[in-house]
């Protein structure tokens, strides 16, 4: 039996003698799947504020960040951590039980089988969230169905695609080297990045090509000579409009990081409860990670060139998938740059379609669905340039959903790496997958999956 099964198994005999909680911690201490970057220490470590599911879901996001995955990856990463949270506390399935002791185990639980480098912290925080619960039945009842919610969890994705070490490439079907054929980009030509993304089962999807977008335009086509003359001047890093340059910046900041921050201040906002806050997280990391595993399949499908690559064919380095001398359009009607570059450095993935496209409107999608209104009224947090890396220390105010994504559109159009269709195309992936997971699996009173 695999490690998931055992350990489900093993669990349920557990729950039986009513030594769930100690049993996890022992076991899981020897028999975790993936480690993480580094060694963690418990010296320091600090709950973070609000409800427990607030807490759990920013030590989730913190783990899955500092461990250096990948935006995508890490996203599947976020939703086993708050499906497992949503699955011990969804309404009807746990009764006599302490719904914070119910989210803690199971959030625990899941970050401690798949993140061992980080015992020692989820530890520390595991003793001061139980501390905090008072010692009653319901108490120790919400730690075995936590336990078991994780359990069921990890036993269910097991052999689900994910790949390990963390931020590893993979092998995927090529296409012959071409005008519009896919290349490493400058500056680093860093290799193809998380392919095997594509091939992670979706979460509640039937299947990644569920909603294939239909093709990028021809290269002989007037919308991709629109697209090209309006990314070579606004997407360039000598574009003088710095309100364009600031609002791409803005939006290189970590996804996880932005939306899961988004759902805990909505969380708080509407002083919702643990079950509703479960609910909204799951939502956010579910929808989230189904939208970047269909994104990265039609990427690996379609395999388009980046922009660098298309302005400048110079840009092409001897990177194993074609010559050289790169390649141009074949456009007379588009005119190619050497030296041409954009005003972020490309993602080291296929251009078709815009990956933040697909998350941001998945998300705009599941806060109008949450809210129950497109008239979403958020503040967003983002990269402020003016200061160190990885910030989030500028914010926006987004009224409407359609708002946000008309903004993300943009954004990446000035950022330099993603032609206007191709950002167009995320968003309408993104609302796609977002319907339907959220039609599928998130009603009012419904468990996650």
């Amino acid at each position: 039996m695999n490690r998931a099964g055992t350990l489900l198994r093993y669990l349920r005999t557990r729950l039986a003698l009513g030594l769930v909680a100690a049993a996890v911690v022992g076991l899981l201490a020897g028999a975790a799947l993936v480690g993480g970057i580094g060694t963690a220490t418990a010296k320091g470590a600090v709950l973070p504020p609000g409800n427990a599911v607030e807490q759990w879901d920013k030590i989730a996001e913190d783990t899955v960040v500092g461990s250096g995955a990948f935006q995508n990856e890490g996203l599947i990463y976020m939703a086993y951590v708050s499906r497992a949270m949503y699955r011990a506390v969804s309404p009807g399935e746990r009764r006599g039980q302490s719904p914070a002791a119910a989210v803690v185990e199971a959030a625990f639980t899941t970050l401690s089988h798949y993140f061992p480098a980080q015992t020692a912290t989820l530890d520390a925080l595991h003793t001061q969230a139980l501390a905090a619960i008072p010692e009653t039945q319901a108490k120790i009842v919400g730690l075995r169905y936590g336990a078991l919610a994780a359990a069921k969890e990890i036993a269910e994705r097991d052999g689900d695609g994910l790949q390990t070490p963390i931020a590893s490439t993979s092998s995927f079907p090529t296409l012959p080297p071409g005008p519009g054929v896919w290349r490493l980009t400058p500056i680093a030509y860093l290799p193809p990045q998380t392919p095997w993304v594509a091939n992670v089962r979706p979460f509640i999807l039937n299947s990644a090509a569920q909603f294939l977008p239909p093709p990028p335009p021809s290269l002989q086509s007037q919308q991709w000579v629109d697209a090209f003359n309006e990314i070579e001047v606004d997407g360039s890093n000598t574009n003088p409009n710095t309100a364009e340059t600031t609002t791409a910046k803005f939006w290189t900041a970590n996804v996880i990081r932005q939306y899961n921050r988004v759902a805990r201040d909505v969380a708080t906002t509407k002083n919702s409860d643990l079950v509703e806050t479960a609910r909204l997280m799951a939502m956010v990391n579910v929808v989230g990670a189904d939208a970047q595993i269909s994104c990265m399949y039609a990427k690996y499908h379609y395999l388009f060139w980046r922009p660098v690559t298309a302005i400048d064919p110079t840009a092409v380095t001897n990177d194993g998938f074609g010559p050289v001398s790169g390649f141009d359009d074949g456009n007379t009607a588009t005119a190619e740059q050497p030296g041409w570059r954009p005003l972020i450095t490309t993602p080291n993935h296929p251009e078709y379609p815009a990956a933040h496209g697909s998350i941001t409107s998945a998300e705009a999608e599941v806060f109008s669905d949450f809210l129950g209104t497109d008239a979403i009224d958020l503040d967003i947090h983002g990269f402020d340039p003016a200061d160190p890396a990885g910030n989030l220390d500028a914010s926006r105010h987004v009224g409407t959903a359609a708002e946000l994504r008309a903004e993300i559109v943009n954004a990446r159009v000035w950022a330099g790496v993603h032609y206007r269709f191709s950002g167009l195309a995320g968003v309408n992936l993104g609302r796609e997958v977002a319907q339907y997971d959220l039609a599928h699996a998130f009603g009012p009173s419904g468990a996650a999956g």
